[in-house]
């Protein structure tokens, strides 16, 4: 069976994965998750295209997947962990992130990072760089790994499924998809600002409690 035709920005990967198979997959998801520009979550798609024609092994497909995305926010959390810290402290009062504010959103972090690591995979731009934050803010390594993976495996059996079942549709399923991860991440970032707001609010009616006690 010949390989499939691969629709709109999907057919510029063709050559790549005609080449290269497996590794193509990979190596852009592996190199993607840790904030190297690279096209890791199309390659998936376009895998899975293959592996419905016939062409690649679909269980092979999701596993590599799989495990480069691990290990790719793995590099990315170290990369952090080693020296954002030092960074934030050197360069953040140049971005108005002072120590205490830093230390504020380690603490944020630390409380709902969790959350944050699973859904950031599938949002473009925290997807690449959720691992660097999270060693940034040094959240703890098994905490990380446990949500991490989670949302590896989540996210690669979405997009490997759809591409799998969905043939020539994928390309309008890909778009509407992607349109509706960027109502969550504003729903998210609402969502965050209310706690923010919330929590403000709480400190200064304690304030004026305590200064009429």
């Amino acid at each position: 069976m010949s390989a499939p035709p691969l629709p709109g920005v999907l057919g510029d990967l063709a050559p790549v994965l005609n080449h290269w198979g497996y590794w193509a997959v990979g190596g852009l998801i592996f190199v993607e998750d840790f904030g190297v520009p690279a096209p890791g979550e199309t390659i998936l798609i376009a895998a899975a295209l293959y592996a419905g024609a016939g062409q690649l092994n679909i269980v092979a497909v999701i596993t590599i997947g799989v495990i480069a995305a691990i290990i790719g926010d793995n590099v990315g959390y170290l990369i952090g962990r080693t020296g954002g810290h030092a960074l934030v402290e050197r360069y953040g009062k140049y971005i108005l992130l002072t120590p205490e504010r830093f230390e504020k959103a380690e603490g944020f972090f630390t409380r709902h990072g969790g959350k944050v690591v699973t859904i950031a995979r599938f949002v473009e731009g925290l997807r690449q760089a959720n691992g660097i934050i999270a060693g940034t803010t040094r959240m703890p390594w098994r905490r990380f790994l446990l949500f991490n993976s989670l949302g590896a495996v989540l996210w690669v059996g979405l997009w490997a499924g759809l591409g799998y079942a969905a043939g020539d549709h994928v390309t309008t399923l890909y778009r509407q998809i992607n349109r509706y991860s960027l109502y969550l991440l504003v729903a998210a970032c609402l969502l965050v600002a209310g706690l923010v707001v919330c929590r403000v609010l709480r400190r200064r009616r304690r304030s004026v409690e305590d200064e009429r006690a």
